[in-house]
């Protein structure tokens, strides 16, 4: 389907890398004009953010406001992994894993909430993981901090349609899939080769997920064609979850 996102403006945080680099490109293909936010700036065009910081959160928002008068969709998908069970984690760990992957999707909520006001509605996704939905018993952290990106979605979606804002909010909840981050923490493992095999033995469909499967189903909740779609978690995990 070929969606529409010409005159929109989007913003997506850790778009340098994996998940938000393929979501940068696949909704700037679609139409829109793209704001790629990270910490990593080294390609020259994103723009600086540290997702936990309410005064970085402020000025992006701000910028957009004066540079692009709008905001239609915001894609939170800044995140980190740290694999360590309740024992192993560290309380600078739990801290660090929550405040990029739950502070920063508040923080992104909070303030674009107030320029998509402005600009007649919106749509924001926030890359949650089936770690939001379903235990792991090394993911102390990482569950606490996707679990929690789960609800705030559905707290903010209801928020916004008590209030009539024409701002819709989901969340997209995928498996594995292959980005530098789960690269990194194969490479990690003592034996990286039977690290990968056993997590492709946990998926029905026998493989980790693509960036750009996932970008697909962002864009489907950016376009106008999901505007009855808010509060709901699209899993999309080769069928772990079904079983």
């Amino acid at each position: 389907m070929g969606y529409d996102l010409n005159g929109k403006v989007a913003l997506v945080t850790g778009g340098a890398l994996g998940i938000g680099q393929a979501t940068a490109r696949r909704l700037a293909q679609a139409g829109a004009q793209v704001v790629v936010c990270d910490i990593d700036t080294q390609d020259g065009q994103t723009v600086l953010l540290d997702v936990t910081s309410e005064s970085a959160w402020q000025n992006v928002i701000e910028d957009i406001r004066k540079n692009h008068g709008r905001l239609d969709i915001l894609v939170n998908s800044a995140g980190i992994l740290r694999i360590a069970d309740i024992e192993q984690a560290t309380f600078d760990e739990w801290r660090t894993v929550l405040g990029v992957n739950l502070d920063g999707v508040f923080l992104g909520c909070k303030y674009a909430i107030g320029l998509m006001k402005e600009s007649g509605g919106g749509s924001i996704i926030n890359l949650c993981s089936i770690s939001g939905l379903v235990g792991g018993h090394n993911l102390a952290a990482y569950n606490a901090s996707k679990g929690g990106v789960r609800l705030l979605t559905k707290s903010v979606a209801l928020h916004c349609a008590r209030k009539e804002y024409s701002i819709r909010c989901n969340s997209v909840h995928p498996t594995f899939v292959e980005t530098p981050m789960v690269s990194a923490a194969l490479a990690a493992s003592p034996d990286p080769d039977r690290a990968r095999r056993s997590i492709e033995d946990q998926i029905p469909l026998g493989r980790m997920a693509q960036s750009d499967e996932i970008s697909e189903m962002i864009l489907y909740l950016a376009s106008d064609e999901s505007t009855f779609v808010t509060g709901s978690e699209f899993v999309i995990d080769g069928g772990v979850t079904a079983q």
